[in-house]
């Protein structure tokens, strides 16, 4: 029996060698070279090419390298038996966390801009946004919103949380589905957190930037696809939100000739936001795969009905 690893254009050597420290015993291939098709039982993904996980007749199980499992869930090859998994380590949700932090004090501090203005030589003061006037949305209370919450909270913001059903949960302000409206009204800095589902995608639309409180900003470190970027832009261009943060798009990488590139009030980073870390990744990675030999539910288990 064997474990595989694919995902394209990643360097997957150190996970390989840190599975291995694990367990020398183990068998790995990296996708494209695989040994043989047929050892194949447990899989370990990533933007993986369409379909290409139909092809290892003996697979019962894969997990996701990081915490998104949608690429998985959009497999048409695989089976209903075949179990998911994602991958959520403690460095994961608190590299979030620190990134979503660092977003939200350079948007009240308003450092890209005296960075572009370092550029042009330029000096000019801009008045800080009260902390108290930064009131914090999190669309999403799973395992990276509420790590998150946490540092945002310990840092002396207000929290409201949205998710399917209320959280108990100290320092949050808890709304359920149904009252989106009322968390955004009473939300000015909004952070999307959520995973990818059908009743998500295409979720930050106009109307949506248009109950926020104002001024209204948006931290996307979800998916590309839950921003309308057109919206996006109308939204920044006509005054409805002061500007975005955006670690995630539609296209990766993003086009040269994308319109957010010329946007000053777009902030972009490359999926940055958290990365899986080898290490901490390969101990997951060992206990499902021999969860997964033995029937056992896996660690991070996906609910493909919940869509996470």
């Amino acid at each position: 029996m064997s474990l595989l690893l694919i995902a394209p254009n990643r360097d997957l050597k150190q996970l390989s060698e840190e599975l291995q420290n694990i367990d020398p015993n183990l068998e790995v291939d990296i996708w494209p070279k695989v040994k043989n098709k047929d050892r194949v039982t447990f899989a370990v993904a990533w933007n993986h090419p369409k379909n290409v996980l139909g092809n290892y007749p003996n697979l019962k199980a894969v997990s996701s390298l990081g915490a998104g499992v949608n690429h998985l869930l959009n497999d048409e090859s695989l089976s209903e038996e075949i179990k998911f998994a994602r991958l959520i380590t403690p460095s994961l949700k608190s590299e979030m966390a620190e990134y979503v932090l660092q977003a939200v004090l350079a948007y009240r501090q308003h450092t890209t801009r005296y960075t572009d203005q370092k550029r042009e030589a330029f000096w000019d003061k801009h008045k800080l946004i009260p902390k108290e006037d930064s009131v914090i949305g999190i669309l999403g209370l799973g395992e990276m919103g509420l790590s998150i919450a946490d540092l945002l909270i310990l840092n002396g913001y207000k929290v409201n949380g949205w998710s399917r059903s209320k959280k108990d949960v100290e320092g949050i302000t808890s709304f359920s589905e149904n009252e989106l409206g009322d968390f955004l009204n009473s939300s000015n800095i909004l952070i999307c957190a959520l995973p990818l589902t059908d009743k998500t995608h295409s979720i930050l639309d106009l109307e949506l930037f248009k109950k926020l409180k104002e001024p209204g900003y948006l931290i996307n470190v979800g998916r590309g696809q839950h921003l309308i970027e057109e919206d996006l832009i109308y939204a920044i261009d006509t005054g409805v939100l002061a500007g975005a943060w955006l670690d995630v798009f539609e296209e990766e990488p993003l086009p040269s000739n994308h319109l957010f590139w010329n946007r000053p009030k777009i902030m972009i980073t490359p999926h940055i936001a958290a990365v899986t870390a080898p290490k901490e990744a390969a101990e997951q990675i060992i206990e499902n795969y021999k969860r997964s030999l033995s029937g056992m539910e896996m660690v991070n288990s996906v609910e493909k009905e919940k869509g996470y």
